[in-house]
């Protein structure tokens, strides 16, 4: 009978101490977490590497102009535009040199392309896709597009990511992007291209 009586008495003071150790961890927690600021200012986890915001003096580049000139102004479409330094970056066309009359033509052949590959039918503004979330649409050449969000709130389309999100053209929702969409055998054409100049 004495062991059952000491056996009873050393769990209980063992559950005793396990619920001490407990709070005494919990209260040494609480009491090392910083204080949290109550100034107007935003918590940031993670560094903003772009902003999302078009600047009200923003302009297309010429060739994204030329791309939403083949489109209706008065429909509703998407279009995933490169941007200036990808469009030379990307597919070799510089402004200066890409639009002169005995190049125009490929030119446009090449954009009318990368239209294709980047614009969808449809309305898609950056808030219509959640964090987390991989959206897909087929575009006007029924490529299909995959669009995510990134913790910054720009877009991901086919791991291409947005420099800038929902700039309005008329109906046009207009995605500025850092690098160009395109499929694998335009991507070759390109690049068998270049080493011919070469």
């Amino acid at each position: 009978m004495k062991r059952r009586m000491f056996l009873k008495h050393s769990i209980a003071l063992i559950l005793v101490m396990v619920t001490i150790c407990c709070l005494l961890i919990v209260i040494v927690t609480v009491l090392k977490l910083p204080d949290a600021s109550t100034k107007n200012s935003q918590m940031v986890l993670y560094p903003k590497i772009r902003s999302r915001k078009i600047p009200h003096d923003f302009k297309l580049s010429k060739f994204g102009d030329m791309m939403l000139e083949m489109l209706p102004h008065d429909l509703a479409f998407t279009v995933f535009v490169p941007s200036e330094e990808a469009f030379k970056r990307d597919l070799r066309l510089d402004f200066n040199d890409s639009l002169k009359p005995d190049k125009y033509n490929d030119t446009y052949a090449i954009v009318s392309r990368v239209l294709g590959f980047s614009a969808v039918p449809r309305s898609i503004h950056s808030d219509s896709v959640k964090l987390g979330e991989l959206v897909n649409y087929d575009s006007l050449s029924g490529f299909s597009l995959y669009i995510s969000k990134d913790i910054d709130g720009m877009l991901v389309v086919n791991r291409v990511r947005s420099e800038m999100v929902d700039f309005k053209r008329n109906e046009i929702v207009v995605h500025v992007m850092d690098g160009v969409i395109m499929d694998a055998e335009f991507e070759q054409s390109v690049l068998s291209y270049e080493t011919e100049e070469d």
